[in-house]
Parts: C-alpha cells; structure tokens; sequence
C-alpha cells in the first residue's frame, strides 16, 4: 500500500517573519503582526527556511482541498503585514442625505432613507475606518477582519420593505486593494 501525500509550500519574504507553534501560525512585518489558529486540521505545518511547508499523509478530500485553504490564508497573513488592505466603499443615497460616523468600534449610519434611529455596525479587529465625503474607507491587516466589517456596514444599510429598483440608497464595495 502506497502513501499518498499531499503537500504545498509557500514562500515567506524577506520583510516578514513566520512563526509556526504547533498549528498555530504567526506573521510579523512592517504594518503589524497576525496570528491565526489552525488547529482544526490534521495539517503538518513546518517551517523550512524561508518557506512553509503544508502536507498531509492519506487525506481525504476535503483534507487535500484544505492545503490550498490554508496556504491561502497564509499568503493573505503575509500580503497584510507587509502591504495591508484597503476597502473602499460609496456612500449612495437618492431620497434623503445618509451621514455616517465613526464612535468607538462602531460605525453609525444616519438618516438611512429618513430614519431617526442610527443603524450601527460593528468594527472588527484594528480594522481602521475613516470617511471621506461621501467614501468609507477600510484599512487594515487581517483581510477576515476588514471583509467582515465592510460586509457589516453593507448589510446594516441595507433597504427593507421598499421596491429595490427605486430605492438605491445603501454603502456598496467598489473597490479592494
């Protein structure tokens, strides 16, 4: 009987320093550091050099499909303590003036189609917000903790109860760097 082995490396720069402890891997670079747990899979994680080797001894499928999950994973841990990531999204409102405000870790979004109550969204992470006119922008260096709060502050102004091809107020994604 044979044994198959699945296996994925990826590249670690010059600028950023891995750190593998068991399955849980940490990235440090010049924006910050990050640190996941993978501690879920059955993966062998080894740091060789200035590569991480990801493999796995008989994996069943969903095992194998996880090497390129996780080498992924890696890969964005890296691109965001060396370059971060910037989101950035539009303010559109056609019938009454939506304004939105930072206060604390929450993003507050006034005047959504005439309500008096602010809807808040929550700030995920060191996920850094900042509005410019009628733009929100995200920067951060964990990409699950800017995706999901930009995802947050889109669902937040989202239109209920309203016929969708008139109403086209809400804050929309248009641009991932």
């Amino acid at each position: 009987m044979t044994v198959q082995i699945v296996e994925n490396t990826v590249e670690i720069p010059e600028n950023v320093q891995l750190t593998v402890e068991g399955r849980k891997v940490t990235a440090q670079g010049p924006k910050g550091k990050v640190t996941k747990d993978f501690g879920h899979t059955k993966l062998a994680i080894v740091k060789e050099g200035n590569a991480l080797r990801l493999s796995i001894e008989n994996p069943r499928r969903t095992e194998a499909a996880l090497i390129g999950t996780i080498s992924a994973h890696v890969k964005n841990m890296i691109k965001g303590v060396s370059q971060g990531f910037v989101y950035k999204m539009k303010i559109v409102f056609v019938h009454f003036p939506t304004g939105v405000k930072v206060v604390g870790k929450e993003v507050h979004i006034e005047n959504f189609v005439g309500e008096r109550k602010a809807r808040v969204a929550k700030i995920l992470g060191d996920t850094k917000v900042t509005i410019k006119q009628d733009d929100v922008v995200l920067e951060g260096i964990d990409i699950d903790d800017v995706s999901q709060t930009a995802a947050n502050i889109q669902t937040r102004a989202k239109i209920r109860n309203k016929d969708l091809r008139k109403f086209l107020d809400g804050i929309y994604v248009y641009s991932k760097e």
